[in-house]
Formats: structure tokens, sequence, C-alpha cells
């Protein structure tokens, strides 16, 4: 089962600022309103983890449910997903191996991982199969970190480098092992 992150990041490896704000995400002209390869990629996922913090982000976003699959809300605080989610986000306990064989078990095989500490405790568990990072050109000078310490190294292979507007730069690495 294929884990993949789709994240973006500041040039200094933040993806929130320091009042867990993503305002910044937005302030790159978009005129083409290109998709920065989304719709690419959620092509090839067919459920979601992400963690309780980044699901009250997207549920703030108000308007259309973004996601055309199944989203698992990894939380250990939240008692249940709002009536108005229900069908599409789930919610799901445990440790990342219980997480992910019940996720298989439900039929899914290729995951979309989401959320800064959702993230973190994959890589930890080095569970994680495919890096998608889009650097957004700012230093934030704090915030949230994409990345956290880690056990031991993981290695990577660079797949491919994007630049889209000539401003945001989207790179793919895949885990060797």
């Amino acid at each position: 089962m294929p884990n993949i992150v789709y994240i973006a990041a500041s040039l200094d490896g933040y993806i929130a600022d320091r009042n867990g704000g993503l305002d910044w995400l937005h302030r790159i002209p978009n005129p083409e309103t290109d998709d920065y390869g989304w719709n690419a990629f959620i092509e090839r996922i067919d459920a979601i983890v992400m963690g309780r913090n980044t699901f009250d982000i997207v549920c703030g976003f108000g308007g259309t449910w973004p996601y055309p699959c199944p989203v698992y809300v990894w939380s250990s605080s939240l008692e249940s997903v709002p009536e108005e989610y229900a069908g599409k986000a789930l919610l799901i306990r445990g440790s990342v191996d219980a997480v992910l064989a019940q996720v298989q078990a439900d039929g899914h095989s290729t995951l979309y991982i989401d959320g800064g500490r959702t993230v973190q405790s994959f890589l930890r568990e080095d569970v994680i199969d495919e890096l998608i990072v889009t650097r957004i050109p700012v230093l934030l000078g704090g915030g949230a970190p994409l990345f956290g310490d880690l056990p031991a190294e993981l290695w990577f292979e660079h797949v491919e480098t994007k630049v889209f507007g000539n401003a945001l730069v989207q790179s793919r690495y895949q885990r060797t092992r």
C-alpha cells in the first residue's frame, strides 16, 4: 500500500506560520488558475489519512468538500466527525500500524497522508513511500515544521522536479529501502 505525502512548505521548512495560518500559501499570483499537479495527484489515491488539526482547517475552508475519496481523520481527542461530514470523513484511532491495517481492510490501497504531526508520525514508523513537496518562496522564520526528529535516517531518491509559475518548486521523491 503506497503512502504518499503531498504538501507545501516554506523555503525554511514550515507548513503553517507561527499562528497556525496558511494565508501565505495563497500569496503567489496564479492568473491561469494552475492546480500545481493536484488533480493528477488526487487521481492516484483512493483514501486520505489526515490528522485532526488538518481536518479542522479543511472544515474551516467552507464551500464544497474538496476530496473525491474517503477521508480518515486520525485523532485521539475527537469524539465524532461533525454530522455535516458524515459519509465523507471517518474517525480512526490507534497506532500508525493499526490505522494502516484498518484502511487497508476497508479496501484502500493508495493513501494520501496529510497534516504535520500525521506526516511526522508516519515518517517515524518509516511507512511513507513517496514525498511530493512544493516549496513556496517565503521564509516564515517559525511555525509548524514539516519534518521532526526521526529515530534513523530515511533516504529518498529524487524522481522529478517541476516549476510552476516561475515561483513554486515541486519535487517528488521515492523512498529507497
